[in-house]
């Protein structure tokens, strides 16, 4: 199949008919084999009844529902698991992602070679102060902290090869760093391409200011994860080592200092509970990776590796 479109959505009953008729015009222009998966994240309009009816008009609509509400990482990971799409396509269902991008995108993957190719609205129709200014500080951050030279992490319109979207598992609120679990998982040829961002037609945005601070967490949860989850002592015993010598050097210089003069005033220093708290922490974080050490080596996914290529097996 040439082609997987993936939609989570949540009370979006009224785009959908004219967003998959759109669809649908593009794949019968372009002569693409395709399938529509539709994840209805516990909507409470009639989200799901529309999806249905869909389907009977069209056998490449497929749909899943969610029993309540559980984000939008929840319902692109388990569309990716469904996904047969040589390319994998994801978009909002709110019209404000253009399907006359998806050739584009399907091309870069296919003859440019690209592992996923990320969507660009460099110019946007959203508010300024709640929306554009956060989120270019936001993929100012992201791009600092992950190395991905991308500008809009958190564009809906995405294009991936399936490979990608089998490498990769979304949890949490981790759909706006999957060019950085792909990244991690190997997939380094990850590209961008600006596309038109069309102003809302209907309803209103399901997110508010929270999704960037919960952005913020998640983006240091997920380098710390991708960096260390097989090697957390590299992480915690480089860190409790320093602490702990510290707090040994101060230790050593009040000893010494003790006894060449007996009237120093040992406890009533800043240097001695600087020290004992040093050697507390210290201590405290090499025992957090030994034990994140012995977490990570009884793991079932300890030796799960990616391979990219076998033959003769």
């Amino acid at each position: 199949m040439d082609l997987s479109i993936v939609i989570p959505l949540i009370d979006e009953a009224e785009s959908l008919p004219e967003l998959t008729a759109w669809i649908e015009k593009v794949m019968q222009e372009n002569k693409y084999s395709y399938e529509v998966i539709f994840v209805d994240d516990g909507s409470s309009d009639n989200s799901w009844e529309v999806i249905e009816g869909l389907r009977t008009k069209n056998s490449n609509i497929k749909g899943i529902k969610f029993q309540r509400n559980y984000g939008k990482s929840a319902g692109l990971n388990e569309a990716f698991r469904a996904a047969t799409g040589d390319v994998v396509i994801t978009m909002d269902a709110d019209l404000q992602d253009s399907p006359d991008e998806i050739p584009e995108l399907r091309q870069m993957i296919i003859e440019d070679g690209f592992d996923m190719v990320s969507g660009w609205k460099k110019k946007r129709y959203d508010n300024t102060l709640t929306k554009n200014i956060p989120s270019k500080f936001f993929n100012a951050v992201t791009r600092k902290v992950s190395g991905i030279k991308l500008h809009d992490f958190n564009c809906g319109l995405k294009a991936y090869s399936n490979r990608v979207i089998k490498g990769v598992e979304v949890y949490g609120e981790m759909h706006r760093y999957i060019p950085v679990l792909a990244k991690w998982a190997g997939f380094k040829k990850i590209g961008e391409k600006i596309v038109e961002h069309r102003a809302r037609k209907y309803g209103v945005s399901k997110f508010g200011w929270r999704r960037f601070v919960n952005g913020f967490l998640d983006l240091l949860s997920i380098t710390f994860v991708g960096k260390f989850s097989k090697r957390p002592m590299h992480f915690f015993g480089l860190w409790g080592s320093l602490f702990f010598l510290v707090g040994l050097g101060i230790s050593i210089y009040l000893i010494i200092s003790k006894i060449i003069d007996s009237n120093f005033a040992l406890t009533n220093r800043p240097g001695f509970y600087l020290a004992l708290t040093s050697l507390i922490i210290g201590m405290q974080l090499f025992l957090a990776g030994f034990i994140g050490e012995l977490i990570s080596r009884n793991s079932p996914n300890r030796n799960a590796y990616l391979i990219e290529k076998k033959t003769g097996l």
